[in-house]
This record gives C-alpha cells, sequence and structure tokens, in this order.
C-alpha cells in the first residue's frame, strides 16, 4: 500500500516538479497558521484574555476558521506524506504530531459539548472545565507543531 502511495501520480509529481512540493508545503505552513492562530486566540479569551471581546462574537468565524485551517492542514499534510511514506511512519516526530492532531481534535469535540462552552457563548464566565480545556487545546497544538517541526530531524 506504501509503495502504491509512493509511486502515485501525485508523489511523482511533487518529487519530480521544481515548484510542486514547495507550493504544496507552503500551503500546509498557511494552514497551520491559520489552525493554531485562531485556536490561540480562541483558547487565550476562554484563559481570561481580551475580554473587551465578547466571546460570542469571537468564537463562531474562529471555530470555522480553526475548521478550514485544519481541513486544509490535513489535505496538504495527506500530499506531502505520499512523497516519503515509509520513512514518516518510521518517523517518531511524525507519529507524535499524528497522535497529537487526533488528541487535539478530541479536545475541542469534548469542548464544544460541554455545557460551561455553550454557557460561555451566551455570555457567562467560562467554568474550570472550559478553562482547563482551553489551556489543554493551547499546550496540545503548541506539541503537534513542535513535533511537526521536529520531523526534518529525526530519524
Amino acid at each position: 500500500m506504501l509503495a502504491l502511495l509512493e509511486h502515485s501520480a501525485p508523489a511523482l509529481l511533487l518529487r519530480q516538479s521544481a515548484i510542486a512540493y514547495p507550493l504544496a508545503n507552503a500551503a500546509h505552513i498557511l494552514s497551520i497558521a491559520l489552525l493554531i492562530g485562531a485556536i490561540a486566540t480562541l483558547d487565550l479569551r476562554l484563559l481570561g484574555f481580551f475580554r473587551a471581546a465578547p466571546l460570542a462574537v469571537l468564537a463562531p468565524p474562529l471555530v470555522r476558521i480553526a475548521g478550514l485551517g485544519l481541513a486544509f492542514a490535513l489535505a496538504t499534510g495527506a500530499f506531502l506524506f505520499i512523497v516519503r511514506p515509509g520513512a514518516y511512519l518510521a518517523n517518531p516526530a511524525f507519529l507524535a504530531k499524528l497522535a497529537l492532531v487526533a488528541l487535539g481534535i478530541g479536545n475541542a469535540a469534548l469542548q464544544h459539548r460541554r455545557a460551561g462552552w455553550h454557557a460561555a457563548l451566551d455570555g457567562a464566565r467560562p467554568t474550570v472545565s472550559v478553562k482547563l480545556g482551553a489551556a489543554a487545546s493551547l499546550a496540545i497544538w503548541v506539541a503537534a507543531l513542535l513535533a511537526g517541526r521536529w520531523i526534518g530531524f529525526v530519524e
């Protein structure tokens, strides 16, 4: 299966083109910037920063931007992965990044199911569990970002 991915037309294009891989990589970085930027802003607001900005106004667009960033990061990451799937699957930093991204998605899903999240959107102060979820989110996504940067330095 990995050999099929590595020898697929998109993988060959990414390896043989002078611009395809750098463009895919740049798109991946831009996607990550959208994701982390939106998440960090929202999490910091939940933790008490930017109190002048109502959460009900900030949260909806930030959640959508984070979702868009995540979708594009997953898509562009898949393109980058197919260039060397075996090498990536053997890389502990890549595996850590995947685990952290899954954890971050799970944490976000849990956060958005909390009654405290919905109450905060309606103007209540964020509960302790919402604040803990926000702090965990910041830590998880920063760790995923760091793990992603280490991929090129770990074998």
